[in-house]
């Protein structure tokens, strides 16, 4: 008998991560309406934007209007700070919800920001500390959980210290990402496992990219180790500009199916997140791929 949640909590990571490697820039009022839509839909939890440079990330530069014109009290809205400027940004605005993110790999970090692993974790525990200080939710995004575009296997270990390294920095969240999509279950549930079981009074997210068609597997994979939270895009969006290789995140809508149909609550009404995905298509660089919405268009 599987052991399984009632209910589990879809983090939206579209409007931020999936679309923040979109060569052409989509339009800011079809950001906004694509971000109203996914709350339609029932969306609580959502990374709205990135407080980063436009030099390095153009499709962010209209970041500071999403954030100023699209929060919503009601909810959980989080903005990507990757470095004491993005957090002083972000301290100018009503948003209480900031995402930091290291990569496992040295050498992921070192294409991504400049710097070592361990030069970010010391560059991002003062900035942490400041932000609890203050009382905003930090979420941690640990990127290359699993795999490296450069570096190949990660060991769990390291993961594993990384994640400790953030919660005794005292992060609210853990968001552990497979950044280029060659985890598979078995991996997944190890590390997951040994996550729940080490840091069980952490916020634990899972973050798949599905560049092999093994986000759901993996998700299912993580459902039997006790995680309740997963981020997904709508539309499977994304890519990393600093990961060769990594396609887009697990399609929210697919997600969403296969766990309404096996009892688990969701709370996301897929005919509106439908409607989310129509509103963002045209603008997008590819077709909109994932299983749910091709057997919709079908219909």
């Amino acid at each position: 008998m599987l052991s399984l949640p009632e209910r589990v909590t879809i983090i939206e990571v579209g409007p931020r991560d999936g679309l923040q490697n979109e060569n052409q820039f989509v339009p800011t009022e079809v950001k906004k309406r694509f971000i109203h839509a996914l709350r339609l839909a029932g969306i609580t939890e959502m990374e709205l934007t990135s407080f980063v440079s436009p030099r390095w990330v153009p499709q962010m530069a209209d970041a500071a209007e999403i954030v100023a014109d699209c929060l919503d009290d009601k909810k959980k809205d989080i903005v990507l700070t990757p470095n004491r400027k993005g957090i002083d940004r972000l301290l100018a605005t009503n948003c209480q919800a900031a995402a930091v993110f290291v990569g496992v790999s040295n050498s992921f970090n070192l294409k991504n920001i400049n710097k070592s692993t361990s030069d970010s974790m010391a560059e991002l525990r003062p900035l942490i500390e400041r932000l609890k200080e203050k009382q905003y939710f930090v979420r941690a995004c640990v990127s290359t959980a699993f795999y490296c575009p450069y570096e190949g296997k990660i060991s769990e270990q390291d993961t594993h210290e990384l994640c400790r390294e953030f919660i005794e920095a005292g992060v609210d969240e853990l968001s552990v990402a497979d950044t280029i999509g060659m985890a598979v279950p078995s991996e997944a549930y190890s590390l997951f496992s040994r996550l729940k079981d080490q840091f069980s009074d952490i916020l634990l997210t899972a973050h798949f990219h599905d560049t092999r068609k093994l986000g759901l597997a993996n998700i299912m994979a993580c459902l039997q180790a006790g995680v309740d939270r997963f981020d997904t895009a709508a539309g499977g969006l994304g890519g990393c500009p600093f990961a060769p290789g990594a396609t887009g995140n697990t399609a929210t809508e697919d997600v969403v199916y296969m766990l309404e149909r096996m009892g688990i609550h969701t709370g996301v009404d897929l005919s509106k997140l439908l409607e989310a995905i129509e509103i963002v298509r045209p603008y997008v660089s590819h077709p909109i791929e994932s299983s749910y919405y091709r057997l919709h268009q079908r219909e």
